[in-house]
Order: structure tokens, then sequence, then C-alpha cells
């Protein structure tokens, strides 16, 4: 037996259970693993509240991790029992004791990285990856806007754009979110609740405005994000965290300087073992040499059992960075 999160019907963290499971053998190409850190990531929570469907009632939850392999499905000849490993993948059931996963979605952890690390940055990393380097292939000396600078995605992305020689500027909701972003790599920030995101941006450009925007926030920067974009510019809208952005007008994008929008996802830019290999790699090399740090405050370290709790904090605005469960904590 082992313990995992489940959820028979959508709804706030309150539907979240922890219960007892009896863990089955990995199938064909899978591998078993046991979950030394989990991360926690805002999709997480689309999925618990219904924003995205569960496949199936009752359902597990999250999709990132960090653990050791210990046993291992027929045709798997990758990973061995003992191996430490980082997965990233679209089923569902991460917040687990133990989980089943497909061979094509585990790295090898290298060995100067924590399992905390591990599953504090491999989604969030892999997702900085695909934005600034494949979905738009931020330049040196560039500059561009990126939502939420100081969330967990947000302060990899302000790591990578210093390493990459780019000038991002993050919006954030507080002086000390700004502190945070500007410590992690962001060129400037925006107190989108004090400041005018669309005026800043102007006055950071000297009027030129950018020719990309990254958006994980939706619903209520959609409109920003248009307006701070340069003729023929692009916006990537990869979250929700205001709700989704419905009713879109496509006859604003022409209005507006012939604009581009596109809604990446990661398992657009992933879809074998190949790219993961080459994102991860990329990703691992940055964290070994310090060009990106990855630390978890305290307080957003829960025991597996407390999800409900961890979602309350995550859905409060008030993280920054990672949240992360830990079994047997």
């Amino acid at each position: 037996m082992a313990k995992r999160i489940q959820f028979s019907a959508t709804g706030g963290p309150e539907v979240l259970q922890y219960v007892d499971f009896t863990p089955v053998d990995p199938a064909v190409g899978e591998v078993q693993v046991e979950n030394k850190a989990i991360g926690i990531n805002f999709i997480d929570t689309y999925i618990r509240s219904g924003l995205y469907s569960p496949e199936k009632f009752p359902s597990g939850l999250g999709s990132e991790a960090a653990g050791v392999v210990i046993k291992v499905g027929p045709g798997v000849a990758a990973f061995k029992p003992g191996d430490r490993v980082v997965y990233a993948q679209s089923t569902q059931g991460a917040y687990a004791e133990v989980h089943n996963v497909q061979e094509d979605r585990l790295a090898i952890l290298p060995d100067n990285l924590s399992f905390e690390q591990g599953a504090a940055s491999f989604l969030k990393g892999l997702t900085v990856h695909y934005l600034l380097r494949q979905t738009y292939e931020v330049k040196p000396g560039e500059i561009f806007l990126f939502h939420a600078a100081a969330g967990g995605v947000g302060l990899i992305a302000c790591q990578w754009a210093k390493a990459l020689g780019a000038r991002l500027i993050g919006s954030v909701s507080s002086d000390e979110k700004a502190a945070l972003a500007k410590r992690a790599g962001a060129w400037a920030t925006i107190n989108y609740r004090e400041e005018n995101i669309v005026q800043r941006v102007e006055e950071l450009t000297n009027g030129e405005k950018v020719n990309v925007v990254y958006d994980s926030v939706g619903k209520s920067t959609w409109q920003d994000s248009l307006n701070c974009l340069k003729r023929r510019g692009l916006l990537v809208s990869f979250g929700n965290a205001s709700g989704p952005v419905t009713g879109v007008d496509l006859s604003l994008l022409n209005q507006k300087g012939s604009l581009y929008v596109t809604r990446p996802s990661l398992n657009g830019y992933i879809t074998n073992r190949q790219e993961l290999q080459f994102a991860s790699n990329e990703l691992f090399s940055l964290i070994g040499s310090g060009a990106i740090r990855v630390d978890v405050k305290k307080e957003q370290i829960f025991a597996l059992a407390d999800a409900q709790r961890a979602h309350q904090l995550l859905e409060s605005g008030k993280t920054s960075g990672s949240c992360l469960l830990i079994p047997g904590l």
C-alpha cells in the first residue's frame, strides 16, 4: 500500500483527498518511481477546479516529481532500479508516494541536483525552454515582457533571460515580488497594482514597445499584452491564472498592427525522448553552472497529506517561486 492524493469531483482545494492505494506493476514502456519530491504547478489547480477536465474519476493529480526508480516494465532499456530521475508528463498522478511513468517522459537527475531542485525546476524549466528558445527565440539585448515574473516559471525565466543576455521586463503584484524578480535577473519590473503596464513598457522601450509578450495570467492581462506589442509582434498566451481568454475578436490583431497570437503547451514541443533530452540538457547545464538557481522557501514545502493547504496558498497569490510536496514529511 502507498499514499496518494485523489479527487472524485472538481472544486476547491477541499476536494483533494489523501488516500491509500495499491500501486500496480509498470506496464510495457513504463517505469515505477518512488517519489522523493513533487512539484506543484498552477495547471494542477486548473485540473482540480474543472477548468481542464480530468479523464475520469476518481482522478490523481500532478505531473511533475523527482525520485528513484524501483521497478521497470517490459521493454524499458534506458532506466534501471536505483536511478535518480525526474519527470514531467501530461497524465495525472504525481501527487503520490509511488507513480508509474512513461519511459519517454523521464530524465536522469544529475548527481549535483537534489530531488527538491529537480521537482521544483523540471516542468517550469522545460516550459521556459520552449518559450524563450523555441516559441520565440529571444535574442541577446532584446527587450521583452514576461508576466508573473516572480512565480515559479517567471523566476526561472528571469534567470534564463539574463543568461541569454536579454532584457526581461517582469510584471509583478508587489514591491517585494519586484525585488525578487530583479535579484533573479529581470532587467526591469512593473508593479501592476501601482503602475500602468502599457505606459511603463513604452517608457522602458522609448516608445518602441516589444516584439514578444509572454502571458500566463490570461483574462486580466490580455488587452495590456496586446497593447505592449510592436507592429507584427507576438503574444504568447500560455496560462489562465486570472481566468481563460474567451470571445477573442480577431480583428483586434489587425487593428493593433497585424499581431500574432499563439497558445502553446509543453506537449506540443516535447513529443519524444530526443526532444526531452535536448531541452533537459540545456536546463540542467544552466542549473549546474549556477546561471539558474532553484531555491524553495521553507514555508512553501508541504507534506503530501497537506495538498489542500498547498493549493490554498498557491491560489492566494502570495507565493513566489516553486512549491513542493514531500512524501513522508
